[in-house]
């Protein structure tokens, strides 16, 4: 699994709160979430992110609760993946869950917003398109790739019931 984006870039300790606002968990409708997604740390954000977009965070991307709602407003929005220096540890479970791809990656604070990078599952490799620069992280297990291309969790269930 490979991917092509435009940097979105966050800080450390971004939380779900920042990702999609309580205000809004009314819903779990996708399109709706997609709105808001990362409203209170970019007003601007659901407006101009493009689908493909990749979302860059820092330390703890993902802290606080463990809403389900998070990693959906972000997939909803058209971003391929999020990679951060490191996630909170629902969150993470979270993403797959959901069927959003994510990456830890020690480099991830050389990202910076617009950045275009190109992102290998398989390899765990990404590659700052813009600087010619490679990193590399720990490649998703096979397993979690067929999480997300089945769409999460549930969807996986639902095609491999016997």
């Amino acid at each position: 699994m490979k991917v092509t984006g435009c940097v979105w870039k966050f800080g450390d300790d971004i939380d779900t709160d920042l990702i999609i606002p309580a205000r809004y968990l009314i819903t779990s409708d996708p399109k709706e979430l997609s709105k808001h997604c990362m409203e209170d740390a970019d007003p601007s954000f659901s407006s101009k992110v493009s689908k493909g977009d990749i979302i860059v965070g820092g330390k703890n991307f993902g802290c606080g609760s463990s809403r389900e709602h998070a990693p959906i407003s972000i997939k909803a929005a058209g971003v391929s993946c999020v990679i951060a220096k490191s996630f909170a540890r629902i969150f993470y479970r979270n993403a797959f869950n959901m069927g959003l791809l994510i990456l830890e990656c020690d480099g991830a604070d050389d990202f910076k917003t617009g950045t275009k990078l190109s992102v290998d599952f398989n390899t765990g490799e990404i590659i700052d398109l813009d600087n010619n620069k490679i990193y590399f992280t720990h490649p998703i297990p096979p397993f979690m790739q067929e999480l997300v291309q089945c769409g999460g969790l549930m969807k996986y269930i639902e095609k491999n019931r016997c």
